[in-house]
């Protein structure tokens, strides 16, 4: 097959990513498993490198020759987008694909509790989405400024890399920068963003404490930001944001954060018992025990204010699983896997 082939499989599939790797046959992820192409070969790299090489620029051949690793995102056709990352592995090139679709789910149609909704409403704070690579936290702050985009007519500048979701003319004035492309680092796109007058920023990942620390000063200048996060949960979120600084600067960072902070949401994508996946979610929000909480330090009681909390709309994790178990969605054994307190699931269950 050629990379139009594969790429129109992938479509037909209902692949999330597309593996070429040398050894190994063109390899699509389903819901969640590696699923050689069947009828393929192993590839070779001559085969590898030709297949990538109609979806390059010279520019981007020259970053890749240099530096070995690269990220760029693609129209194909008008069937979808991709974005890539062209790597190496035992001296021979490599390349992830993921499929994003150009039409962006509604907020409503992710599987999230109705209240999130309302976050799109704010005027000002910060709103974490966390979660393990691809469970769905690009489609989620893709589907959070959609929906602002089609209620309220606001000035919204995004900072990716590379762009995902491209948006659909609504009320909002939308901007995308690509990192590499229209700026050279994360530091001075945020730092420029509050000279462009924005109302909304959206930060693709936040990776060093200059990403953190520039997000945060966006939202405590009045502005509504959303940002990514690799945690596993509301309470490692909290953590990971103020051990990133020097201990010197952490009683700041705390305050900070806890007049900041809005909402944490931490995301999962479970296999179902049907083939598919289905999203399980943690829920935060900055109440003031909350904000109290992260103040003093004591991010170890964020887990019992959020299960105790559930009138306020928070959710712990395992509480959203035991949901899908019950409603028969996802087995109680995948169920128990995806658990960080596979106990609390137990209980819950019972």
């Amino acid at each position: 097959m050629n990379i139009q082939q594969l790429l129109d499989l992938t479509i037909a599939r209902n692949a999330s990513d597309l593996h070429l790797s040398v050894g190994f046959p063109p390899t699509l992820r389903i819901h969640g498993d590696m699923i050689p192409v069947i009828g393929e070969a192993p590839s070779t790299p001559e085969q590898i490198e030709s297949l990538i090489q109609p979806l390059l620029s010279d520019i981007q051949k020259q970053i890749y020759k240099q530096n070995f690793e690269l990220d760029f995102s693609f129209d194909f056709e008008s069937k979808a987008r991709f974005r890539v990352n062209i790597y190496r592995q035992k001296g021979y090139v490599a390349v992830a694909l993921r499929l994003i679709p150009f039409r962006i789910p509604p907020l409503a149609q992710l599987g999230l509790p109705p209240v999130v909704s309302k976050l799109t409403e704010l005027k000002q704070g910060f709103i974490l989405v966390t979660g393990p690579t691809g469970h769905g936290k690009s489609t989620t702050l893709a589907s959070f400024i959609n929906k602002i985009n089609q209620e309220r007519a606001v000035h919204v500048i995004t900072v990716e890399d590379p762009i995902e979701y491209v948006y659909p003319p609504g009320k909002s004035l939308i901007e995308q920068r690509e990192m590499y492309k229209d700026t050279r680092s994360w530091n001075n796109a945020l730092r420029s963003a509050l000279r462009q007058d924005p109302d909304v920023v959206l930060v693709g990942e936040m990776r060093d404490l200059e990403t953190i620390s520039s997000a945060m000063t966006i939202a405590e200048t009045g502005h509504l930001v959303f940002a990514t996060l690799h945690t596993n949960s509301a309470a490692q979120s909290v953590d990971r944001i103020i051990d990133v600084f020097p201990e010197i600067q952490q009683p700041q960072i705390r305050l900070q954060l806890a007049s900041t902070l809005e909402a944490i949401i931490s995301l999962r994508l479970i296999p179902t018992v049907q083939p598919g996946r289905t999203l399980a979610a943690e829920l935060l929000f900055a109440t003031p025990a909350v904000r109290n909480v992260i103040r003093e330090g004591k991010s170890y009681l964020t887990d019992n204010i959020i299960e105790t909390s559930a009138e306020q709309g928070m959710q712990i994790l395992e509480r959203s699983l035991a949901g899908l178990v019950k409603t028969g969605k996802v087995s109680e054994e995948v169920a128990s896997r995806y658990a960080l307190r596979p106990e609390l699931l137990a209980k819950l269950l019972r």
